[in-house]
């Protein structure tokens, strides 16, 4: 850790200003300290053992984090993100050009997206802690759901492809079971279990929506012109992203 402290660092603001982890986590104030990329998180980019196992970008944001006691995984999804983008701001500049889909004509073509212009989306006014109530339309059941961490994710990933060597889709349940944690006051796993595999469609679809709409996070939609017309876009996170090409 004191090899770190070598290099120039950032403080970085979390989208969920720290609300959502527990009184004693590092996070708990919304920030987030890290080093500027390096050569060395370069060859981390480039391993293709980490990048075939799929845990490159962990691997870069772990190497970069200097707050003490904090993995990259221990942030809900949101605040990773945006973590995320600000190493690659830190790292390459705020410019990034990458090839997008023209929603107007169905083309594609190449833009440069300016990464700082990503605002955050912030929890819900009054929100703290990382339990929030929602009630079902149809069955009126009281849901509490958590957000999710880049542990949980990986949990989720490995219960997924465990299902799907089976010949299974189990994507919207497994992230379900691991989101909720109360169902009418109840917090038993198994009851947990029954209820999402009964759950209604409507209800199911209506606590997806919610759950998006309460978790902070980048935005990542920008308003863009694209010849004389202005679109709005997803902005893509593809290999140019950590990789941009070199000239």
């Amino acid at each position: 850790m004191a090899d770190k402290h070598k290099f120039p660092t950032e403080v970085i603001d979390l989208p969920s200003e720290g609300r959502v982890y527990p009184a004693d986590s590092p996070l708990k104030d919304g920030k987030i300290e890290v080093k500027y990329m390096t050569a060395k998180e370069e060859d981390i980019l480039t391993s293709q053992n980490l990048i075939k196992k799929g845990i490159v970008i962990e691997k870069l944001l772990d190497s970069l984090i200097i707050t003490e006691g904090v993995k990259s995984n221990d942030l809900i999804i949101g605040d990773k993100n945006a973590l995320m983008v600000a190493a690659r701001i830190l790292a390459y500049g705020p410019e990034y050009t990458t090839e997008i889909i023209d929603p107007n004509t169905g083309d594609k073509t190449t833009y440069t997206f300016n990464l700082a212009d990503c605002p955050f989306k912030k929890l819900p006014d009054g929100a703290s802690g990382n339990q929030f109530d929602v009630t079902l339309p149809v069955s009126k059941i009281k849901i509490k759901f958590k957000l999710l961490t880049g542990k949980d994710e990986q949990k989720i990933d490995s219960e997924i492809k465990a299902a799907q060597k089976f010949g299974s889709s189990t994507e919207i349940t497994t992230r379900l079971r691991h989101s909720i944690v109360e169902i009418d006051g109840n917090d038993d796993q198994n009851i947990i279990n029954q209820f999402v595999d009964s759950m209604l469609s409507r209800d199911s679809l209506y606590l997806r929506q919610e759950m998006i709409k309460t978790a902070p996070d980048l935005e990542m939609m920008q308003e863009i012109e694209l010849e004389g017309d202005v679109v709005e876009v997803n902005i893509p996170l593809t290999i140019d992203f950590f990789w941009p090409k070199t000239i």
